[in-house]
């Protein structure tokens, strides 16, 4: 059973940046997604960047896209979220997720999740 552990969140201004790390217990194959969610109080969960364990190119949410920077390391089996030109709407609990055999990056396709890291910026 994957586990996997996320941290960086914290408490910042308006166009600060964050840097969010998702460590898992274990290898991750090529194959699979991962990817980082939040979650805002009283909305619905959204995915905000995807990458593949074994590299290839990631995709955003017009949300972030160009101001947020998904990577992994495969050697430290750990996925990254770099957080640039943080917005207050930007606040959430940021959640890992890492997906199983299917290897979709859509949250039904997400077999592990983190507990998430919470992410507070004020304006």
């Amino acid at each position: 059973q994957l586990q996997l552990a996320e941290s960086g969140g914290a408490s910042v201004q308006a166009g600060g940046s964050l840097r969010l790390s998702c460590a898992a217990s274990g290898y991750i194959p090529s194959t699979r997604c991962m990817g980082w969610f939040r979650q805002a109080p009283g909305k619905e969960r959204e995915g905000v960047a995807f990458i593949y364990s074994g590299g290839g190119g990631a995709t955003y949410s017009d949300s972030v896209q160009g101001r947020f920077t998904i990577s992994r390391d495969s050697a430290k089996n750990t996925v990254y979220l770099q957080m640039n030109s943080l917005k207050p709407e930007d606040t959430a609990m940021y959640s890992c997720a890492v997906s199983g055999y299917s290897g979709s990056c859509a949250p039904a396709g997400m077999q592990y999740w983190g507990k998430g890291t919470l992410v507070t910026i004020s304006s």
